[in-house]
């Protein structure tokens, strides 16, 4: 289950990060040595890497908490906060003056906030962001989803629309998008390899069973997800690929777990970080959490 994809829904992105530094590159251009494999192999091998199946198959809930990249601050007066539309208009307006040389690059302060993810099998999530007296709150019970947005000045609670409903179905199991295959109905395989960051990795095609086609980078030596490549954003009315990068795996009971995620929208040089500090596994959860927010 990926928390990136939730942020702008509850407004608390700015887009002013279009003007961060460009994301990592991959430069399939280079050479690998890997060794040939079937896509079957490398699912093993990278279930193994992680934990193992049957070690990630007894995980019933995971909680995690940290913070996260919530939009920026600039120098030049823009706020973290204002309506979307006039964010929206705002960042278009700027960015245009930017791109054609007309005004310089605006100094930007990252704001971070805390957050909490709840992840329940097999498909529910609650997201909790506190900031300045209010809680964002983004629920997803498997099949409905409901938003709280106090950042954009909505306190009712409202329902998702078509677009994030089908995002939400999109999601993995909490033991990531190579676990349960047959269950799911995802069909993987191999789409080719690829210099990630300086190593080399296998690339693999995933079609999901809404028909979604994903791609997933696994290291060729630690076979643990470097890259993946999620739900296509609309970006300056284009849609462009999103890609989020797994870093700094730690253990966390025995099971592997990336404990820095950074999301790239491709072309914009747009990147947001997620750093988890804590991680929790088979904690009470009542399925009521996942529903509408009270």
């Amino acid at each position: 289950m990926s928390i990136r994809w939730v942020l702008t829904g509850l407004g608390v992105l700015s887009l002013s990060s279009v003007w961060a530094a460009a994301p990592p590159r991959s430069d399939s251009t280079q050479a690998s040595n890997l060794a040939q494999l079937t896509a079957e192999q490398i699912v093993v091998r990278n279930l193994a890497a992680r934990g193992g199946a049957p070690a990630w198959a007894a995980i019933h809930t995971m909680q995690m908490s940290g913070e996260l990249d919530a939009g920026r601050e600039r120098k030049d007066g823009g706020a973290v906060v204002t309506s979307a539309r006039q964010a929206k208009a705002r960042e278009r307006s700027l960015a245009e003056q930017i791109f054609a040389g007309k005004a310089p690059v605006p100094t930007i302060k990252v704001i971070r906030l805390p957050f909490k993810l709840d992840l329940q099998r097999p498909n529910r999530m609650r997201l909790e962001i506190p900031f300045q007296g209010d809680t964002a709150v983004q629920t997803y019970d498997g099949r409905n989803g409901w938003k709280l947005r106090p950042f954009l000045g909505r306190h009712d609670v409202e329902a998702f629309n078509a677009e994030e409903l089908a995002v939400a179905s999109e999601q993995q199991e909490l033991d990531g998008p190579l676990a349960n295959l047959a269950a799911k109905g995802t069909k993987v395989a191999v789409d080719g390899t690829d210099v990630i960051e300086g190593h080399p990795a296998y690339r693999l095609k995933l079609t999901l069973k809404s028909g979604a086609v994903r791609r997933l980078w696994i290291d060729g030596q630690s076979f643990l997800d470097v890259k993946f490549e999620g739900r296509p954003r609309r970006f300056d009315g284009k849609l462009r690929p999103v890609y989020t990068y797994y870093r700094d795996y730690r253990p966390e009971h025995g099971l592997m777990v990336a404990h820095r995620l950074e999301t790239a929208v491709e072309g914009v040089g747009l990147r947001e970080y997620i750093d988890i500090e804590k991680v929790a596994f088979n904690i009470e959860l009542s399925g009521a959490q996942f529903g509408k927010p009270l």
